[in-house]
């Protein structure tokens, strides 16, 4: 049931994303993509929760009572379906990636259901395997709580990039293959920039990239082709979803503003 709720949520996000933007939410309903994300995560770390939890009240009690053909078919059954389900997320994460990120990079939200369709495989492959032990050696079965410690681990530890890439993008930051001073010196290389400040680059989802700037020039400076020029260039570059540059006469006063100061 937890697989088919994340599955449903990364189709539902998938469609909300595509929504046009409206006068309210003018950059569109990008950012659908990682609540949809977060709420597959948040899911896994329920799940796998309860089962640690069940797994060690079974190791305190000493409760190893299976039945192993039960145990081989259900998770047969569960790997089965984990794979048709993570193939059909598989290709619909690529049919939807890519548009406006600097690298291609799959839509967080199908990552992180293909992640949680990846861990309950993970866990169903755990099973199997466990069932298999014990149906040919019944004392072994406390093979079966030993794998669900060692592969609630290893699903937490996978989930733990698409966290960190959904609280980048709701903290408004720079995607971690971009870098913040190579963007800056970008614009300083432009003939007649001379200051660059009110840098910011931030993420609408991981694939859609934003960037607002001022750019201080010389006075005898054509601001239409410097606008034109760095426009073209940064576009060419990075390829970002969303660009918005102002163009302005250098002052002195620039040097000493703290409003002008870019971020350490």
């Amino acid at each position: 049931m937890a697989d088919l709720a994340s599955f449903m949520i990364s189709l539902f996000a998938l469609w909300i994303a595509a929504r046009p933007s409206t006068k309210r939410l003018s950059f569109g309903w990008y950012r659908a993509e990682v609540i949809g994300a977060l709420l597959s995560v948040l899911m896994i770390w329920v799940v796998t929760a309860i089962l640690f939890y069940l797994a060690v009240l079974r190791t305190i009690n000493k409760d190893f009572e299976l039945n192993g053909e039960v145990m081989l078919v259900t998770s047969g059954l569960g790997i089965l379906v984990n794979i048709i389900m993570g193939a059909t997320l598989h290709h619909h994460g690529h049919s939807h990636g890519g548009g406006g990120g600097h690298h291609e990079e799959q839509n967080i939200n199908v990552r992180a259901a293909f992640v949680h369709v990846l861990s309950d495989f993970v866990q169903s492959l755990g099973v199997f395997i466990a069932a298999l032990v014990i149906y040919f050696k019944p004392e072994w079965n406390i093979i079966d709580p030993i794998c669900t410690f060692l592969f609630s681990v290893l699903v937490l530890g996978t989930t733990l990039a698409i966290m960190r890439d959904a609280i980048v993008v709701l903290m408004e930051g720079t995607p971690k293959y971009l870098d913040y001073t190579e963007v800056m010196q970008t614009f300083l290389q432009i003939e007649g920039v001379v200051r660059v400040h009110n840098l910011r680059i931030w993420a609408l989802s991981i694939n859609k990239i934003a960037l607002a700037a001022h750019l201080a020039v010389e006075p005898t400076t054509n601001t239409e082709l410097v606008l034109n020029k760095a426009t073209e260039t940064v576009h060419a570059k990075y390829q970002f979803f969303e660009t918005t540059l102002q163009i302005e006469v250098f002052q002195p006063d620039m040097e000493d503003c703290n409003q002008c100061s870019n971020p350490v």
